[in-house]
């Protein structure tokens, strides 16, 4: 088979000899996306914060997490292609890798961003009809998102120290397509804020999400203390900061946040 090329999101070329069939994964929402173009006897490791599907995490080897990596775990793996992304891993992690293996990586900030590396993905595996199916139902369910009116969010995704999802994030690209404003949209990407950040901006919405820090009932309480003109809610982070087939279910989801 002729050798093909593949220009990553990043600008960086990978050549492959054939379709790949020992396939690390090091960030979750893509591992996820492997499973759904049904890749699962071709994807042999994935990193500890891969949580779907459920059952890979006795079936696949943990290679380490997003920020490190076990690399003699991944040498006895011999993958002949690694996934990662610019953000969630770190550079000096995957410029070691590139010196031993194909490794493709993601950078992304919008919808558009992710419906092109679904269906990279999808030619580098020789998936692309269930890659193509899943970009086509993701189109067709934002579609059908129910426009908000426009409320000023603050969505938070740390606590000691409060950290927020600025500009130029995929999750303030996600809070605009549903019709939110980000209070802190001309900030950082990932701010932190003190208490009288929070106190001063005072905006109509505050998202807590799930994840990175899993913020619970008692947090809702503690920040309605700092601002409590807003309307605070608890919310998936998966569906605003997942950006593989997990956007098929996101906005239903974003449909029933209840907001006013």
């Amino acid at each position: 088979m002729a050798q093909r090329s593949f220009s990553d999101q990043t600008g960086y070329t990978i050549s492959l000899d054939s379709p790949p069939q020992r396939i690390i994964s090091l960030v979750p929402s893509q591992t996820e996306l492997l499973a759904y173009l049904g890749l699962t006897d071709r994807v042999n490791g994935i990193t500890k914060f891969c949580i779907h599907p459920p059952s890979w995490r006795s079936t696949k080897t943990i290679v380490g997490g997003t920020k490190k990596f076990h690399f003699d775990v991944i040498e006895r793996l011999r993958p002949d292609l690694i996934l990662g992304n610019k953000e969630e891993n770190y550079r000096d992690g995957i410029e070691a890798l590139r010196e031993r293996y194909p490794v493709w990586i993601s950078d992304i900030f919008t919808l558009d961003d992710s419906l092109a590396m679904i269906e990279s993905i999808g030619l580098m595996t020789e998936t692309e009809i269930h890659a193509r199916r899943c970009v086509q139902e993701i189109i067709q369910k934002f579609g059908g998102i129910q426009k908000r009116r426009g409320q000023s969010v603050l969505y938070l995704i740390w606590r000691e120290p409060w950290m927020a999802a600025g500009g130029q994030t995929f999750i303030d690209s996600m809070l605009t397509t549903i019709g939110l404003k980000n209070a802190i949209a001309t900030r950082d990407r990932y701010p932190q804020l003190t208490a009288r950040d929070i106190k001063q901006l005072s905006p109509d919405l505050i998202f807590l999400s799930s994840e990175p820090y899993p913020f619970k009932e008692e947090h809702v309480r503690e920040i309605r203390h700092l601002s409590p003109s807003s309307k605070i809610l608890l919310v998936d982070g998966e569906m605003f900061s997942w950006y593989g087939s997990r956007l098929r279910l996101a906005p239903d989801y974003f449909n029933t946040l209840e907001l006013d």
